[in-house]
């Protein structure tokens, strides 16, 4: 017999009626759009194969390396959401020869910062931090072929503008965020995760980091709803998730984890991965 007690939805925006800058009257109008513009920040997940001299691997370094950057100078978490969204769309479109993808990866997080940050990096650091293997002249002529290549094209949503909404769907705590971050900013770096939508990697990435948190497979009816994504549609995805947490710390590219083991962040990095997850029954 079907239970007769259905889980209830909650109403995230309830504690938010009165205040005119959490936008209540318009939030949903605002997450439907994004839902119909998140298709335009994606990029094929084979784009790779129209390059000639760089590869998958290469773009992981490379992102490690900018979240490296971006933690160093304490920017915005939608800064480095939007500098990985910028580079993967660039590369996309253009070839580029692997002596100058650090200066594209830095070029991106200039256009990003710009377009976030209130005092955006100045050319002359990012000329600094690559060592002086670019001129103040290359950033700035990357800096013209990315704008002109991606169309002048930045306001595009991010995984980050879903995080907000579906964490608040989950009744997150500091934690519980925290290790939702440092989940999704691990799946930043692997290619394969470029098949998935901003709002799914988002969800993901918050379903794994509950999974983790309280030992068991936790995804409200709330949370469903607001996230348009099944439990059982994110479990295949959740599993990837896993390993590359269960890798975080020993692997090669150890950057996010080494950001999140610090107090700011409540050494969150220090939190088992959901092994249960990806254990044969």
């Amino acid at each position: 017999m079907e239970d007769i007690f259905e889980e209830a939805l909650i109403d995230i925006d309830s504690d938010d009626a009165n205040n005119p800058l959490a936008g209540v009257d318009y939030v949903g109008d605002l997450y439907a759009n994004y839902r119909k513009m998140e298709v335009y920040s994606c990029v094929s997940p084979k784009y790779m194969e129209q390059q000639f001299e760089i590869n998958k691997c290469m773009r992981g370094v490379l992102i490690d390396w900018i979240i490296e950057v971006h933690d160093k100078f304490e920017f915005k978490e939608e800064t480095l959401f939007l500098t990985v969204n910028l580079l993967d769309r660039f590369l996309e479109k253009q070839a580029v020869a692997k002596d100058i993808l650090q200066l594209v990866g830095l070029v991106a997080l200039l256009l990003a910062g710009k377009y976030e940050e209130t005092f955006a990096p100045l050319v002359h650091e990012l000329v600094f931090i690559s060592y002086n293997t670019y001129t103040r002249k290359d950033v700035l002529q990357m800096e013209k072929l990315m704008l002109n290549t991606l169309q002048f094209t930045m306001s595009l949503p991010t995984p980050y503008v879903f995080m907000t909404r579906f964490l608040k769907a989950a009744q997150a705590d500091k934690k519980l965020e925290e290790l939702s971050f440092l989940l999704i900013e691990l799946c930043l770096m692997e290619y394969e995760m470029l098949k998935h939508p901003p709002s799914f990697m988002a969800a993901a990435a918050i379903y794994t980091a509950q999974c983790t948190l309280y030992g068991v497979k936790e995804w409200s009816r709330t949370c469903e709803w607001h996230t348009g994504y099944s439990e059982d549609s994110l479990m295949e995805c959740a599993k990837s998730i896993v390993s590359y947490h269960q890798k975080a710390k020993t692997g090669v590219l150890v950057g996010v984890h080494n950001k999140y083991n610090a107090s700011k962040f409540g050494y969150v990095a220090k939190v088992e991965p959901a092994h249960f997850l990806v254990q044969t029954q």
